[in-house]
């Protein structure tokens, strides 16, 4: 196994077995992107696989559907990437220079120097060390490094940080047990426990920095990943075997909140595949504490039927106004219309339903449907 699949002999696959996705929020997304960008409205088939790949293909080359003029069609003002805490930003810097850097901007992701369990960890706090011109074998200069790269980050247009955890456990140690940590880091012979717990504390650390730099904090907890040891045998990591996991946010996100839920720099945006959690904590948790705000549906349930399920365990404890709007997720430039559709749609569906039951009025409804599609996003991520 290995190399790359023939990009005809894979569409034929898709087209062949494309009555798999049936219903499916994938299915909705890829025939909304093949009727908008490329006038496929024939559902796809083992009989219209060539022409379809043809017609596709051939689209491509026109300079409307060039990424820049894909964004102009698609109305987007601003999209962010993520990248490690060690990318040199290479492609941001060229952004930046040709003035789009309020439009395109970077994400500070530093999982990759804030997660044990991440490939190569320790030779890459050592980089991270070089990268900054500070020593990350204590626990004092692996802050500080954060700090400069942060700004760093900042200076290519980030607003925001952004944190893939397991669980949303976080700590709050004392200087010495946390250099404990690190060193056991640095050789390697940190146990499960004890990755936990530097995760917890990490997560601490970069509210602290928030709270003093203005970046929006993001968490996205609850997904165990790599699941299948086969496929990462095989194919390696990030390959559809991530599975959600009960999260519990109440008791993990309470050292950091205590410390800063209600510090009037920090914005802490939460992200869940829990969602039995709506209802139970995170919508009381995002009406008690001003400085958190719960992010939409993610992943799995980024879809009609998730978006709705959110809205009714959200809004009547939470309010409207402590959700962060929506921002997708997709890889696929070409999906993004998709997804906003899909979000646009369900909030005013909501919406709707609850201006036929008087339970608010069509003013309130309209303003309600501008700030959950538009306006909650934009002040979510402080964007201007």
């Amino acid at each position: 196994m290995g190399g790359v699949a023939d990009g005809r002999a894979a569409w034929r696959t898709l087209c062949e077995n494309w009555h798999l996705f049936a219903g499916t929020p994938s299915e909705l997304w890829l025939n909304h992107a093949l009727s908008l960008f490329f006038a496929i409205d024939e559902p796809l088939s083992a009989e219209n696989a060539d022409a379809s790949f043809d017609q596709i293909t051939a689209r491509l080359a026109d300079s409307d559907l060039r990424p820049l003029a894909v964004l102009d069609r698609s109305n987007v003002e601003v999209i962010a990437t993520t990248e490690f805490a060690l990318d040199p930003l290479d492609h941001h810097k060229t952004i930046v220079a040709n003035g789009l850097g309020q439009r395109i901007r970077t994400t500070y992701r530093p999982d990759d120097v804030t997660d044990p369990d991440a490939p190569d960890f320790t030779s890459a706090l050592a980089r991270f060390g070089e990268l900054t011109g500070e020593d990350t074998s204590t626990w004092t200069g692996l802050i500080k490094a954060h700090a400069t790269r942060r700004a760093y980050f900042r200076d290519h247009g980030a607003t925001a940080t952004d944190h893939g955890v397991p669980t949303a456990r976080t700590a709050d140690l004392s200087l010495p047990d946390k250099q404990r940590l690190l060193d056991a880091a640095l050789r390697g012979t940190l146990d499960t426990q004890g990755t936990e717990q530097f995760r917890a504390q990490m997560l601490t650390e970069m509210a602290a920095l928030s709270a003093e730099d203005g970046m929006v904090m993001q968490i996205h907890a609850g997904s165990r990943r790599a699941t299948d040891p086969v496929l990462q045998t095989e194919r390696g990591r990030n390959l559809g075997d991530d599975i959600p996991v009960p999260t519990d946010f109440v008791g993990g996100l309470q050292a950091l909140l205590g410390r800063f839920g209600n510090a009037e720099n920090f914005r802490l945006l939460v992200f869940t595949l829990d969602e039995s959690t709506y209802a139970r904590e995170l919508a009381p948790m995002a009406g008690y504490w001003p400085a958190l705000m719960v992010g939409p549906p993610w992943w799995f349930h980024d879809s009609p039927n998730g978006i709705r399920r959110y809205l009714d365990a959200m809004h009547e404890t939470a309010g409207f106004h402590n959700l962060a709007g929506f921002n997708d997720d997709t890889r696929a430039l070409l999906s993004i219309p998709a997804r906003h559709d899909v979000w646009r749609r369900e909030v005013c569906g909501y919406i709707a339903r609850l201006v036929a039951e008087h339970r608010v009025s069509m003013s309130t409804g309209a303003a309600l449907a501008r700030w959950l599609s538009y306006d909650a996003a934009k002040t979510a991520y402080k964007l201007p």
